[in-house]
């Protein structure tokens, strides 16, 4: 059997000390439970690693696991973005639905989309009704093309939070 490092001994002695703070970041940026256990864990394997290196490690942790909260939430909103932009995208190429419908699915579409922004307006519009792919929709626009995916992930984001907001869809 194997002794345990120094960066062992040393994390064993600081985690009750500091356990109490990470528990109040946690709880401060709402992560869930269940995924709270595993933004720690990867933040003391990140402090093993790196022990020689730090210099206070109470502060070292409570920050990393602040900024692990902070990337949670972002790959969170990226999926559920992600998630948005794809249904967009099916909804456009699915085979011909019954006219009824896909004027429901319009009417519906451009109620929320009116609650936007007018640059987000346009751009989803451009993007994802008249389908100019981003280079397209960029020159349309006045932007760089180097940007445009960002912007679009941004109107993307606003349009979920509205289609959430009026209970069109589920936030996973």
């Amino acid at each position: 059997m194997t002794q345990p490092s120094i960066a062992q001994q040393g994390i064993t002695e600081i985690l009750p000390r500091v356990r109490p703070a990470l528990e109040r970041v946690l709880g401060g940026y709402d992560i869930p439970a269940e995924d709270a256990e595993d933004v720690l864990q990867d933040s003391y394997l990140v402090l093993l690693h790196k022990w020689e290196q730090v210099q206070c490690p109470e502060a070292w942790l409570i920050g990393t696991v602040r900024k692990k909260c902070i990337m949670y939430w972002r790959k969170r909103r990226r999926r559920l973005i992600d998630a948005m932009e794809a249904s967009l995208l099916e909804l456009l190429v699915e085979p011909a639905r019954p006219l009824q419908e896909n004027r429901d699915l319009c009417r519906d579409f451009e109620r929320v989309l009116a609650r936007l922004p007018p640059r987000c307006q346009t751009l989803l519009r451009l993007r994802f009704v008249l389908g100019l792919s981003p280079c397209e929709v960029a020159a349309e626009m006045g932007y760089q093309p180097s940007s445009i995916r960002k912007i679009t992930s941004r109107c993307l984001g606003a349009l979920t939070r509205e289609l959430t907001a009026v209970g069109f869809l589920e936030e996973r």
